[in-house]
């Protein structure tokens, strides 16, 4: 796999500095022109520049000493009637969570730049912006979102900020805060309480084209004929209203996505967990982390939510004996005088065929069964075995490692040593971040295929193919292959019985995921 970037459209900065500079040539002759442009080139100073604006002073204000629930009421502007959704948020909130607030609860599925302002209009001299993180890296002007405080922008009752969305279609938005009410210690930190009107469909094209939309499938509405035949000349007959229908407006779905979003509690330098996600381990708050839109953070937190990893794990030496057999098996066989290797490096093909035969590999795999390069199944047993350090070469024999001849007679012991070093270490960090991600969909018991709960989480964090193509169920399945291979070993994975097949946990399969996400990596 490849990491990658989309690319993004942005507002156009440059046309107040061309309007700038229009002005100061009005009324110049051609001569006058060409001698003040002659001029600027000598200086050699950059154009831009010359007429770049003074930043607006910062509107920021002191943080809250003590944290206080918001009600503030978000009304997408242009829209008749209004539409709007009533939250209420804790005060002590990050900009860039309440960001994925806004996105929940219109429904916007963060695929555009956003961006938050500070002042008496969504864009002018005095307004104050917050940037996304795609601004900040392009090097746009303002402050970064991540680090402004809700409360630092709202105060008092009657305070706006803005909330701009997708610049293309333009979705203004304008949060006002409406009353400051005492905090409960257990209350949720954000939460829709009411709202009005369906959300848009993305890149239907702005507020006209959503009226229209929401006309066009409203069969009640007293200009739903015109609107249909008014979309059809907008968008073309074969499209249809149908095909950008709005997002319903339902206040238990939109909840009950907020409660899974697992905001941080603190982004203060002296903070204990230092913006870690709470509860997570650390493999999994770097993971979520790497996810580069807020849709793709909310559903990786929500499969992490599902995994239920502060539930004790526990297994009972039947069932660990039973998972653990075929690296148990090829421990014993390999002895404490280990195997002699062929020049090549592998086994030789009488330890080959014992594996087939005595592991009942045959049925996965077509061929004679005689050479380890030939036959995957034996060799990547061991191979994975070595990787999760349980064996190792030595001067052409192949060994037990010291840790190994201590697991190989004890199956619990040999389970939590496998969990604790799955998924596999491998050089691509996209493998890793796959496997990781198979394992948390696996313990939530997903009910999709793993494959395609993968291929998301993967895409968000930037990962597309070789050819720069996004990435599929199929490209996801081979991503984790190395970590679907050894649960498969393990009997945590099986087929489901259908062409093709896909993969589907087992119960052992649910109870081993959450014991490999909390203890990876190690060793």
């Amino acid at each position: 796999m490849a990491n990658g970037t989309d690319s993004h459209e942005t507002p156009d900065a440059r046309t107040a500095d061309v309007g700038q500079l229009m002005a100061a040539m009005s009324g110049l002759t051609q001569g006058q022109i060409e001698g003040m442009l002659q001029s600027l080139l000598a200086a050699r100073a950059p154009l831009p520049r010359l007429f770049e604006a003074t930043p607006p002073p910062s509107r920021r204000r002191p943080r809250r000493t003590d944290v206080v629930t918001y009600r503030a009421r978000i009304d997408l502007k242009g829209t008749r009637p209004p539409l709007w959704r009533r939250l209420e948020l804790a005060s002590d909130l990050f900009l860039d969570q309440v960001h994925e607030i806004i996105q929940v609860a219109f429904g916007w599925t963060d695929s555009h730049l956003h961006q938050f302002g500070s002042g008496p209009e969504h864009y002018g001299p005095e307004t104050e912006h917050y940037l996304c993180p795609f601004q900040v890296e392009d090097g746009a002007t303002g402050v970064p979102e991540e680090d402004v405080r809700l409360d630092e922008v709202l105060a008092d009752a009657g305070d706006r900020l803005f909330y701009d969305y997708d610049f293309g279609d333009g979705w203004e938005h304008v949060i006002k805060l409406e009353a400051l009410l005492p905090r409960p210690d257990a209350g949720p930190r954000a939460v829709c309480v009411a709202g009005r009107r369906d959300g848009p469909a993305e890149d239907c094209g702005g507020i006209y084209a959503y009226e229209l939309i929401s006309a066009a499938t409203d069969p009640g509405n007293p200009d739903h004929a015109d609107a249909v035949a008014e979309f059809d000349r907008f968008y073309g007959e074969p499209a249809g209203p149908e095909s950008m229908r709005t997002t319903p407006f339902g206040i238990h779905e939109i909840n009950e996505t907020l409660a899974g979003l697992l905001p941080r509690d603190e982004r203060d330098p002296a903070s204990s967990n230092n913006g870690q996600e709470r509860n997570v381990p650390q493999p999994l708050d770097e993971l979520v982390r790497a996810v580069g839109t807020s849709a793709g953070k909310r559903e990786l937190r929500q499969l992490i939510h599902d995994a239920r990893l502060d539930q004790p794990v526990l297994v009972d030496a039947e069932t660990a004996a039973r998972m653990v057999h075929p690296y148990a098996w090829l421990l014993n066989h390999v002895g404490d005088s280990g195997i002699k290797l062929t020049s090549a490096g592998y086994l030789p093909p009488v330890h080959v065929e014992a594996a087939m035969t005595e592991l009942s590999l045959g049925e996965e795999w077509t061929g004679k069964g005689n050479r380890e390069n030939q036959t995957l199944p034996v060799l990547h047993l061991r191979e994975s075995a070595a990787n999760m350090g349980l064996l190792r070469k030595r001067r052409g024999m192949l060994m037990l490692t010291s840790r190994a001849r201590g697991l190989r007679a004890d199956p619990v012991a040999l389970w939590w040593h496998l969990a604790e070093r799955m998924p596999p270490k491998s050089p691509d960090p996209g493998e890793s971040q796959a496997g990781l991600i198979l394992l948390a969909a696996l313990a939530a018991q997903a009910a999709e295929d793993p494959d395609v709960t993968t291929a998301r989480p993967l895409s968000a964090i930037g990962w597309v193919t070789g050819d720069g193509t996004e990435l599929t169920e199929l490209t996801a399945g081979h991503a984790s292959w190395d970590t679907r291979t050894v649960l498969r070993r393990l009997g945590a994975l099986t087929d489901d019985g259908h062409l093709p097949p896909a993969a589907k946990p087992t119960a052992e399969g649910v109870a081993f995921a959450p014991a490999a996400l909390r203890t990876w990596p190690q060793g």
